[in-house]
């Protein structure tokens, strides 16, 4: 049986949603939601009805069905606020209130043989065929991959091409921010000259990624390049150039790479996109890509303003998991900013908005990077790298993570890991906005740990003049010059910290400094004391 509403069917003999004839990647737990809700939509299903029929009895939490029904709303284009398709009946349950045509089934096309001579259409002899209508394009930013061309003149090279894209398929479809096209549809345009707006229209998507693929000798050259289809712009290019040694660990490489390079020039392109939008037709997601400008500078402002498009997007989506975990970010990053409130109080918003996240959507590897960082400001390293690793495992292409993870490593006592795995963030993504910005506090952090005090300054006075009211860069500053002696510029430095942060004092640095090393807090204090901070 096979069920139909608006663009989407269901498909329970493939255990398959579908949008406009393209597969819906879903969960298994969330289809199974999905199809008893559409079986019973002739009335109001009680959660615990749910919890017997999906989860056959088990004991689960609100938490995780409401993770659930957010998930199957995000699969059929729908979302808490609309609740034009699955409707939640206040203490009551849910119910699913799109119009649903069942036993709906794709239309068989007979053959040739089969078709009747006079149900055959008339052409005229010249006709063309008509040309199929354009798909609409998702909420999201929508993309395809098409094939990379083998260019070597070698057919047994296809196989490395083909490898090449499917990674990237699957890579792209990890980051929760695109709706990413599926690799059967997108290598039915193998082989052939591609026109990537007739491509766009056909698939429905925004974004093409096309490239090529070149062995000669022991050397291999693979290039990309990502287009805006819809005005034809080139937002981003790249050539690797590589040893073809390992022909896997290769693969691997370019795909990261090219992931991590291709995701921030969407969310730029987005961003920039929505800003033009009228204001009228402007919704929770929206919201969140007008918030991605003023996260990436590092400035209280533009943090407040992020901070407050963000709950307004949460009002119009109180189950929107990916909003609440920039939240958090946005409150691990004032922690530098604004020294008017307490240290303490930042980490606690960044936990709260971080353990929401996590409830309503696991799978979400912002939710656990800003919960990671939440408990390594606690002085938690092994929730912090619990936490922090789990964000790498769910996107392994997830820059920012890598660098959350650096982070980690660094204030909870591993300062040299913490340095090569901030190396592996830029190698990932060297274009990346977030990663522009945390980066260096990662590094003056590692490297304050390490003893290295002239490379910390070096760092710290390279974050202060690009972010002159950057508070941790002025702290870290202070105590290296004071640990190595230099105290004219220790005091001078001393003198902006406190003008930024007038409460610092000995025992805040005993509260707040986030380093779980005890020694690390030590010199730390002795550094103020040296620089003249007297309690």
């Amino acid at each position: 049986m096979n069920f139909r509403f608006g663009q989407y069917d269901i498909d329970l003999a493939q255990q398959e949603l579908r949008c406009a004839g393209e597969a819906v990647p879903v969960e298994p737990q969330v289809f199974d939601v999905l199809v008893y809700l559409v079986q019973h939509r002739d009335r109001i299903i009680s959660k615990d009805e749910l919890f017997e029929t999906v989860w056959q009895g088990r004991v689960v939490s609100d938490a995780a069905l409401n993770s659930r029904i957010s998930a199957a709303r995000r699969a059929v284009g729908d979302d808490g606020s609309a609740q034009k398709v699955i409707r939640t009946i206040h203490k009551r349950g849910f119910r699913f209130v799109a119009e649903v045509e069942p036993d709906a089934a794709p239309a068989v096309v007979p053959s040739s043989e089969e078709a009747r001579a006079d149900d055959a259409p008339t052409l005229a002899p010249d006709a063309e065929p008509a040309e199929p209508l354009p798909l609409p394009l998702p909420s999201k930013p929508s993309i395809a991959v098409l094939p990379f061309q083998n260019m070597s003149g070698d057919p047994e090279q296809d196989y490395f091409a083909d490898g090449l894209t499917e990674d990237i398929i699957t890579g792209l479809s990890q980051q929760q921010w695109f709706f990413v096209i599926a690799r059967n549809s997108s290598f039915t345009f193998k082989g052939g000259a591609v026109d990537v707006r007739q491509v766009a229209s056909q698939l429905g998507v925004r974004y093409i990624l096309e490239g090529s693929v070149r062995k000669s000798a022991s050397r291999v050259r693979v290039t990309g390049q990502l287009i805006d289809a819809m005005h034809g712009n080139h937002l981003w290019a790249d050539r690797y150039d590589r040893e073809l040694a390992d022909i896997f660990a290769l693969q691997d490489e370019i795909t990261t790479r090219v992931i991590g390079s291709v995701s921030p020039q969407i969310l730029l392109a987005e961003a920039a996109r929505v800003r033009r939008k009228p204001p009228q037709s402007i919704d929770a997601w929206d919201l969140v890509m007008q918030a991605m400008p003023h996260m990436w500078r590092m400035t209280t402002d533009d943090h407040r303003s992020a901070q407050d498009l963000l709950l307004e997007a949460l009002s119009l989506d109180p189950e929107y998991a990916h909003a609440y975990a920039l939240l958090g970010w946005i409150y691990v990053s004032m922690f530098n900013l604004d020294t008017g409130k307490p240290i303490h109080e930042f980490t606690e918003r960044a936990l709260d908005a971080g353990t929401r996240a996590v409830e309503l959507d696991d799978q979400d590897p912002w939710g656990h990077l800003v919960l990671g960082l939440g408990f390594a400001r606690r002085r938690k390293p092994d929730l912090a790298l619990m936490h922090l690793t789990k964000a790498i495992e769910l996107n392994p292409s997830f820059a920012l993570g890598h660098a959350g993870l650096g982070y980690g490593l660094a204030v909870g006592g591993q300062p040299e890991r913490g340095l090569e795995v901030l190396e592996q963030a830029h190698r990932l993504s060297p274009r990346d906005p977030f990663l522009a910005i945390y980066a260096p506090t990662v590094r003056y952090m590692a490297l304050f740990a390490l003893g290295r005090y002239e490379e910390t300054i070096a760092v710290c006075r390279e974050t202060a003049s690009l972010h002159p009211n950057h508070a941790g860069a002025w702290r870290l500053m202070t105590v290296s010059l004071a640990l190595l002696g230099r105290e004219d510029e220790a005091r001078a430095a001393l003198a902006r910290t406190l003008a930024l942060q007038p409460d610092l004092s000995i025992e805040h640095v005993e509260t707040n400094t986030v380093y779980a090393n005890a020694a690390d807090r030590a010199r730390f204090r002795d550094g103020l004391r040296k620089a003249g901070l007297e309690n």
